[in-house]
């Protein structure tokens, strides 16, 4: 083909197309691909030192709001009891529950002292009882690192507690390498057991069932886990999931806890963290051990006022932390949308074969490294990978939900 007879119209198109492709691969391959190779590192360097570092670890609280729990309670709670960490406990805070989640945790205390329980005032006129449980929860804390977790949720093993502090320990390891090896040979413990660190991010994954809506969630959660995790790697954290999030009590309470986020019923993950987390103070701990387990929802319905709750929050998010989500969604869309025009123009209004093979290839490459990374990284968490046909709908169908859910007003749950 002689690319010279090609229309001014042929060049917009394909620069375009090729300019959207190259952005794609930047976020993929920088972004949703780093808790892979983070992975992959730690993988080969992280036992050995975590197990050095037990031996001075620090005390942890282990946080659960818990709101007519009393079969999650019952299910879940022996396994964070049994946790393989020499210094923690847990707190379970009653959200105004009307089960039997109280005699539930009561039971459990009599047989293991670590095992506390605190309660929401009846009558509490807050907007968001989570925030004002945890806020509670962190005040009785025993210990200044505090982990939360929800009711619902189960650790994938009893490393759990020692993986998600791993984070603070070895980030302050890393960071102090330089003032450690200049330091007095007296004061190298000193430099090693200040835990600069203040948030440590983790994902909390949900359980596997066969289900359309099932398939939809964990590809939902895992892109969204990948990214906020990703982008926390490479000095931009935005985001946390209280299924799996850990920070210090004096961070809570320096930077006001929740005072500023109590007119919003959800925010006590996201918010919070969008709100404190720096490049220089966060850390992320990404391994099939530091996993959280909890149930997905059943019913598209309850996905959909989960997904929207959790979505509700996200104009109070920081300027450029918005501007930063906006890339990706605009970008895969634009990307679509030139795609589909590429293909009618050169399919039905020109006999042009070349520039057409080109577009087809561009999606087919993008589509490919597509999947090798989200299955490369499902695969490392003990997901079930995801077939290309199903990445390719979900791909184009969840983007729409969100702009729907986005655009459309909401009446906020409780929880």
């Amino acid at each position: 083909m002689d690319f010279s007879s090609l229309h001014i119209v042929d060049y917009i198109l394909l620069g375009s197309l090729l300019l959207l492709f190259v952005l794609q691969m930047y976020f993929y391959i920088r972004y949703l691909a780093a808790p892979a190779r983070k992975m992959r590192r730690d993988k080969k360097t992280n036992d050995q030192m975590v197990n050095d570092q037990m031996v001075n670890a620090p005390g942890v609280t282990v946080i659960l709001a818990a709101h007519n729990e009393s079969y999650n309670l019952s299910q879940y709670l022996q396994a964070l009891l049994s946790q393989d960490y020499p210094l923690y406990e847990v707190i379970v805070v009653d959200d105004g529950s009307e089960d039997s989640t109280r005699d539930v945790v009561e039971r459990y205390m009599t047989s293991d002292p670590r095992l506390k329980m605190s309660f929401v005032p009846y009558g509490a006129r807050v907007r968001s009882t989570k925030k004002l449980a945890i806020t509670l929860a962190a005040k009785a804390a025993k210990y200044d690192y505090l982990l939360l977790t929800d009711a619902d949720c189960v650790p994938e093993s009893s490393h759990w507690i020692s993986e998600m502090m791993s984070g603070f320990q070895l980030s302050t390891i890393k960071n102090g390498v330089n003032r450690a090896l200049a330091a007095e040979n007296s004061q190298l413990s000193t430099v090693n057991c200040q835990l600069s660190t203040d948030i440590v991010l983790g994902f909390g994954a949900y359980f596997m069932h066969k289900s359309h809506l099932n398939r939809l969630i964990q590809f939902d959660t895992l892109f969204n886990g990948l990214h906020y995790l990703g982008a926390a790697l490479c000095g931009h954290p935005y985001m946390g999931v209280g299924r799996n999030l850990a920070y210090k009590k004096s961070l809570f309470f320096e930077s006001g806890g929740f005072s500023h986020l109590m007119t919003t019923r959800a925010g006590d993950d996201d918010l919070f963290v969008n709100h404190v987390a720096t490049r220089t103070n966060t850390s992320v701990v990404i391994s099939r051990e530091s996993l959280t387990w909890s149930p997905s929802k059943r019913t598209f319905k309850e996905w959909w006022q989960q997904k929207r709750r959790h979505l509700s929050v996200s104009p109070q998010y920081r300027t450029s932390t918005k501007c930063r989500l906006a890339f990706e969604p605009l970008t895969r869309g634009l990307f679509y949308a030139l795609f589909l025009c590429a293909l009618v123009y050169y399919f039905l209004c020109t006999s042009y074969i070349v520039p057409l093979y080109i577009a087809l290839g561009l999606f087919l490459l993008r589509w490919i490294v597509q999947t090798v990374i989200l299955n490369t990284s499902a695969r490392r968490l003990g997901l079930k990978s995801f077939n290309m046909c199903s990445i390719l709908w979900f791909d184009i169908v969840i983007p729409l939900i969100n702009l729907w859910m986005l655009l459309v007003p909401k009446r906020n749950n409780k929880w």
